[in-house]
Parts: structure tokens; C-alpha cells; sequence
């Protein structure tokens, strides 16, 4: 590596990561969230408190759309470089704090601020909205291998009381990915109020399931620090406790709804993920490996740069371990007409998400039913209407 951002191959090639500084945006878009506060202070206009919240699900889209995709990729002769270049691990260390910062000061301003119940609407979903950047930070550092950045996953996915995630997303959704055996994959023809309430609780017991029995074996009872789901949970008692000591327990309410809406954050992410895409199994009873067409990419910029390369999902469940700056497109994946935020107001809308989507799968699998993984009760309604064979 000669200078910040400049990498060589071995053959002399020069690679310039014209990225490096743009993943700053994964912590100032979050710290966006002190301007409704900020305006309601000083204005008392509450409708100021609905203004990241509009950014966040109405301008990210529209930058989305107005800067477009971007398909670059890191020769892979300087990959190890490039991950090894600690800026990009100083910046995900960094934004464990300001998310940490920013849920306290949310839970401070409900609590001392008088106003109206829309306004605290607006700061519960904000926040909550921050929760489900929390748990996307969480998802790129548990992925990591090192002691410190594994036990920081674990703390900043316990605001919104998900510490299971850890567990859940590492050992059980990389396994069944795209399978009818993942409650974090969505199947076509399911709404994403159906697949909430089939995720969510799927997930928890399918992650207290894999921890229970990694501690049988060896030897340790599942009620204990060594739980890996245990560990955050403490975390989340230790915060939620303080606040209530502080601020009173008319404020529990506000935390649990702001914990409900963050994790409705990550089930949005899962549900537009791997919209019906399906592993073929083996005649062996075992799915094949999960190659990148089994998850929906976006190379949208913005939502990109403030997501850690978030939506260059298919490269991340084929190659898990790779760091974010590392992540690649590849040609002729299913592909998401929008970045995520864009696609959760639209799967927020189930007929419009049909419209959009089910006629893009129908093409990705040239119309082959094997190769959809069905939500069973609407199969041959999908069938029929979109003429699979």
C-alpha cells in the first residue's frame, strides 16, 4: 500500500478506492437524526421531528434514483490490502458510539420534552429506524473474527434488545439462506406483515436452539455467561434499567417501541433480500452452496455508502467473511429496482411490491417454478397468474 486510498498489485497496477472517504456517510447519516430534535427546540414546530424520517425513507430513494448504480470492483490482487487498511475498520468502531449516543438522547428528549403524541410517534420511528442501522453494523462486525469486534456487535445490538442476531444470522440464516427451512427468508406471494410475524419469533428460537446446543456439547448449561445470547441480553437490561431509573417507568413503553420498530428494520432487510429465491436441493437431501444469485443485490450509491455495502448482498452470503470495502457486483444477479429504503416503502405496500417484484423473479427464473421458494397458500395462485411451468 503506498498512500490512504492507493493499493498496488503485484503486477504494478495502480487501484485508487475513490470510496474511502464516502463511508464516512455511514455515521453522518445517522447523526441526521438530531436535526428534527434540534429544529423542535428551537422552533417548538413538532412537525420538524417528522423531518429524518423523511429523509431517511424519501430523499435516500430519490438520491437513489438521481445518482444511480455503481458496478466498480477492487481488482482482487489488492483485496488483502484493502482489508487489511484499518480506516475501514475505524469507521464501523466509530459509529458504535454515535448510534449508542443517539438512542440515549432519543429516549432523553421522549422523556423530558413536552410534545404532542405525534412527535413522539415521529421520535419512536426515527430512532427506531437508527435501531435497524444498529443491527446492520452489528451484522458487519459479527461477521468478523476478531475477539473485539465480535463483542462490539454484541453492544450495539443490545438497544434494541436483538443481541440473538448474533447468533441467529451467523449460524442459522448463512445455513438455510434461501430455503424453505430460513424463517429469515421470504417466500413469493407473502406479505411483509406475514413474514414479520413468522421472522421474527422464528429467528429468536432458532438462535436459542443453535446456542443451547453449542453449549450441551460442551458441557455448559444454557442459562450462563458463556450464552452468547445472554451477553447482549444483560446489556439491554443494564441500559433499558437506567433509563427507567432516570426518566421514570412511563418511559419503558417508548423503549419497546422503538426496540419493535428497529427490529421491524432488520425483518424489512431479510424480507427484500431473498424474495423467493430458492437453493436446489440435492438428491442427497442437502441444498447447494449458496452461490450470488440466491440473494437480490442493489448497487444503488448512497444507500450503499451509508449501509457498509449492505445491498451488495449476493457477494456477502456467498463470501461471508469478506470486509464491506471488498464487496463486489457481479453480472446477471436479480437485481432491486431501488436501494433498500426505497424497496422497504414498496414492501411496505404489498401490491405494489407484487406488482414490482413478482414479475422480476418470474424473469430471473425464466419461469420455472422449481427454482421459487412459494409462500404455500398463494403457489398455485402464483402459478397460474404468472404461467410457470
Amino acid at each position: 500500500m503506498n498512500k490512504a486510498g492507493v493499493f498496488t498489485t503485484p503486477s504494478g497496477e495502480i487501484y485508487r478506492d475513490r470510496k474511502r472517504y464516502l463511508w464516512a456517510l455511514s455515521v453522518l447519516v445517522p447523526m441526521l437524526a438530531l436535526l428534527g430534535p434540534g429544529l423542535f427546540l428551537a422552533s417548538g414546530n413538532a412537525l420538524w421531528l417528522w423531518a429524518p424520517l423523511a429523509f431517511y425513507f424519501v430523499v435516500i430513494p430519490l438520491l437513489d434514483i438521481v445518482l444511480g448504480e455503481d458496478t466498480n470492483n477492487p481488482p482482487e490482487e489488492v483485496v488483502a490490502q484493502l482489508e487489511q487498511d484499518r480506516y475501514y475498520r475505524y469507521v464501523t468502531y466509530l459509529l458504535v458510539p454515535v448510534l449508542w449516543a443517539m438512542w440515549a438522547l432519543g429516549v432523553w428528549f421522549i422523556g423530558t420534552q413536552d410534545a404532542p403524541l405525534h412527535g413522539m410517534i415521529a421520535t419512536v420511528l426515527v430512532i427506531g429506524t437508527l435501531q435497524g442501522t444498529a443491527i446492520n453494523l452489528g451484522h458487519e462486525l459479527g461477521h468478523k473474527k476478531t475477539r473485539m469486534e465480535r463483542w462490539l456487535a454484541k453492544i450495539i445490538l443490545a438497544p434494541c434488545a436483538y443481541g440473538h442476531f448474533f447468533v441467529e444470522h451467523n449460524k442459522g440464516h448463512h445455513r438455510d439462506v434461501a430455503t424453505p427451512d430460513d424463517p429469515a427468508s421470504s417466500r413469493m406471494g407473502e406479505t411483509i406483515w406475514g413474514f414479520a410475524l413468522r421472522e421474527i419469533p422464528g429467528a429468536f428460537l432458532r438462535a436459542w436452539e443453535i446456542e443451547k446446543t453449542r453449549l450441551n456439547k460442551a458441557g455448559k448449561p444454557a442459562c450462563s455467561l458463556n450464552n452468547e445470547i445472554l451477553q447482549p441480553a444483560l446489556i439491554t437490561i443494564f441500559a433499558w434499567g437506567t433509563a427507567v431509573a432516570l426518566l421514570g417507568i412511563e418511559i419503558l413503553p417508548f423503549i419497546i417501541a422503538i426496540a419493535l420498530w428497529g427490529m421491524f428494520q432488520l425483518t424489512s432487510a431479510n424480507y427484500i433480500e431473498h424474495y423467493g429465491l430458492l437453493r436446489r436441493k440435492r438428491e442427497n437431501g442437502r441444498y447447494e452452496p449458496t452461490q450470488p444469485h440466491h440473494s437480490w443485490n442493489s448497487n444503488h450509491i448512497f444507500s450503499n455508502w451509508a449501509t457498509f455495502h449492505l445491498q451488495r448482498h449476493s457477494d456477502h452470503h456467498a463470501n461471508p467473511t469478506r470486509r464491506y470495502q471488498s464487496l463486489r457486483h457481479f453480472d446477471n444477479l436479480p437485481t432491486l429496482p431501488n436501494g433498500y429504503l426505497g424497496m422497504f416503502v414498496l414492501a411496505y405496500v404489498p401490491p405494489l411490491w407484487f406488482v414490482v417484484m413478482n414479475p422480476r423473479l418470474v424473469k430471473h427464473v425464466d419461469g420455472d417454478s422449481k427454482k421459487i421458494n412459494f409462500h404455500k397458500p398463494a403457489k398455485e395462485k402464483m402459478i397460474n397468474r404468472y404461467f410457470l411451468r
